[in-house]
């Protein structure tokens, strides 16, 4: 009988905390959410654009004119590099056996050219002894062919000089200082020369810049060398002076952050140049800001 209460009170105990476990996991959590500050213009009468950070040399995508198998990669993202570091090598087995047969063929044209010079030495001295020994039309093929294999030995030159040009491409070199922004290459990866839209290795400079995209319907009232803000988004706090470089005088169509032909566009758009210095808080290239240009109070002219 006593075992009888006793499972029956752990059963009517069980009971009572699993539904208690069910209503507690219930209860939704207290989320603490902080309020995004809210983005104050600092000029009275601005012109408002979205920034996109990049290089000051802008963003170079590097390809290769020689398709092929990636064989060695000697770069890593965000790497420095400077001018002449190798980035990588497209397999060269191909054009180093091309190189092995054209030095082999100068060699050929070398032996050639000793024979005719043997003959033709041999040729001069039985003149001297009797002119009459050999005839001048004899004497004139020897000489026409001593100056053909001159030409064939300089001709597999050029072509062995060449090709060890080519090989050199082979091997991709960095032209600016700056650093590797990405590299999406792998070693073994078969690559040729139509990634531009999504290019493996993309370099740049050291310093940024900041391309605004400004609306064609507030170009009226840009002044180029107004004071200009840029904030980081949702952060009102951070902010970074501008100091203006350029204007590209083409307006082109605005497209989302990637900037692929087949986005969807919505309106166009100039884009401004802008320098400014790396400030204590972090930013990076591709970041995108928001950017404030003081219009001095520009009236628009009615006439």
């Amino acid at each position: 009988m006593k075992s009888f209460y006793k499972v029956l009170f752990l059963s009517i105990l069980g009971l009572i905390i699993g539904v208690a476990s069910i209503f507690y996991d219930n209860q939704s959590s207290a989320v603490k959410i902080e309020p995004v500050s809210k983005l104050q213009p600092p000029y009275d009468d601005y012109v408002y654009g979205t920034g996109i950070i990049e290089t000051g040399s802008t963003n170079i995508p590097v390809g290769t004119a020689i398709p092929g198998i990636v064989t060695h990669l000697y770069i890593k993202v965000g790497q420095p590099v400077k001018v002449g570091d190798a980035l990588f090598t497209i397999d060269e087995r191909d054009i180093k056996e091309k190189i092995r047969v054209a030095t082999i063929k100068v060699k050929v044209e070398k032996a050639s050219i000793q024979k005719i010079i043997h003959q033709f030495d041999d040729i001069q001295k039985l003149m001297e002894v009797d002119s009459l020994a050999i005839s001048r039309s004899k004497y004139l093929s020897h000489k026409d062919d001593l100056a053909l294999a001159n030409a064939n030995m300089e001709l597999a030159q050029e072509q062995l000089s060449a090709l060890k040009k080519e090989l050199k491409r082979h091997t991709i070199y960095s032209l600016i200082d700056g650093q590797v922004l990405q590299c999406k290459m792998r070693v073994g990866e078969y690559i040729n020369g139509n990634r531009i839209n999504s290019p493996l290795v993309l370099l740049g400079s050291n310093t940024m810049s900041l391309r605004v995209d400004v609306n064609e319907n507030d170009l009226w009232r840009f002044k180029p060398e107004t004071k200009a803000v840029a904030f980081v988004r949702s952060h009102s706090e951070l902010k970074i002076p501008l100091l203006y470089n350029y204007t590209e005088p083409y307006i082109v169509p605005k497209t989302a952050l990637t900037g692929l032909s087949t986005e969807r566009t919505d309106l166009r758009v100039l884009q401004i140049i802008y320098s400014f210095e790396k400030p204590d808080f972090p930013v990076y290239i591709g970041q995108q800001l928001d950017v404030f240009i003081d219009t001095n109070k520009v009236k628009k002219s009615i006439k």
